[in-house]
């Protein structure tokens, strides 16, 4: 029977720690390993990022410039009018709630765009945040309507 103090690793799983600084016999004595004196061989020394030497890094000598739009970029759920026609059902009005219930988009508080890969035959009024001219022109076509919601 197996028992817990029984347990060992498998044979060439596990390696010794280096052990150095243990004296000249081991071959990593003296020096450690770390070259010949200077501040790299001292205790606590890492390489600091940006850090150059003391004197004021290129990251702040440079001035900031430039405008990143990421903070205000609306980030759409999107939702194809080929993905509403495959879900069968008789509803005629679609809403963010319909879509999250059907599974086709994750939130329903996110805004939702309609894009128009696909095809579409039911008559059908979607309410979204935004369409695409492709996807408002198919559904107008079949006699819906694309209706624009503002989000919250």
């Amino acid at each position: 029977m197996l028992k817990l103090n029984d347990l060992k690793p498998t044979e060439g799983s596990r390696r010794s720690t280096k052990r150095i600084g243990r004296g000249s016999g081991s071959g990593w004595g003296t020096t450690s390993g770390r070259g010949n004196n200077g501040q790299k061989a001292r205790r606590g020394y890492n390489k600091k990022l940006y850090f150059e030497g003391g004197q004021t890094p290129i990251t702040r000598r440079l001035p900031k410039r430039g405008f990143n739009n990421t903070r205000f970029k609306a980030n759409y759920q999107i939702v194809n009018v080929g993905d509403i026609q495959k879900i069968d059902s008789d509803v005629k009005e679609i809403d963010a709630q319909w879509l999250h219930e059907k599974g086709l988009v994750h939130s329903k508080e996110k805004p939702i765009k309609v894009l128009g890969n696909g095809d579409i035959s039911k008559v059908i009024e979607i309410k979204a945040n935004a369409f695409s001219q492709t996807a408002r022109e198919k559904i107008e076509k079949v006699k819906g309507k694309a209706e624009v919601v503002k989000s919250a």
